[in-house]
């Protein structure tokens, strides 16, 4: 192991400037995952909170320097669920998607010395990246409906917006690929990390 750039250019910088613009859109959507949880988790303690002022004795600055700023994504899904209502089918999604979204942070650029990467396992590493970034998706999906009842208690749900999610992400993460991707099961959800 020597340093991440020397002196050799890469043999497909094309390719590679591929993955990594892959990479980049999906660490974009695993941060923002992340973050609506998180924020999920203080709007729910701060409408706990405002149920009990009578117990809470500080003003409203108080009241928001004291919700939780979880640091870890496991944690604050476990804040999040516990309180919502929540079926075992969605929970898995959420915690396929929370491994999904640890995938990406730390293995999506993981291809190796980027002068010596051959094409082959630039494209393996889109395919294995691609099932994570879908489950991700599925996640995001579920925590953005929450949001939404959240924000707009009135308004009915986008359906034709949640139904085209995976999709979308799909086309935005991996679209730039074209067809060299083909042969991978775009919806597939089984993911081995």
């Amino acid at each position: 192991m020597t340093w991440s750039l020397g002196y050799l250019p890469p043999r497909h910088p094309e390719l590679l400037d591929a993955l990594f613009l892959t990479v980049g859109r999906s660490l974009h959507l695993a941060n923002a995952f992340e973050e609506k949880c998180r924020w999920m988790v203080r709007c729910i303690k701060l409408v706990e909170m405002h149920k009990n002022k009578e117990e809470i004795v500080m003003d409203d600055d108080g009241m928001i320097t004291n919700l939780p700023k979880d640091k870890m994504l496991a944690d604050t899904l476990t804040r999040l669920t516990g309180k919502i209502s929540t079926p075992d089918e969605i929970m898995q999604v959420l915690r396929r998607a929370t491994k999904a979204r640890n995938f990406i942070a730390h293995e999506g650029a993981s291809v190796g010395d980027i002068s010596a990467v051959r094409e082959q396992h630039i494209l393996a590493h889109a395919r294995r990246l691609r099932p994570a970034v879908l489950e991700l998706a599925e996640g995001d999906n579920i925590v953005s409906q929450w949001g939404f009842h959240f924000e707009e208690p009135r308004q009915s749900l986008p359906q034709d917006l949640i139904e085209a999610y995976p999709q979308m992400i799909d086309e935005w993460v991996f679209g730039h690929f074209g067809n060299l991707l083909d042969g991978e099961v775009a919806n597939s959800t089984v993911m081995t990390l």
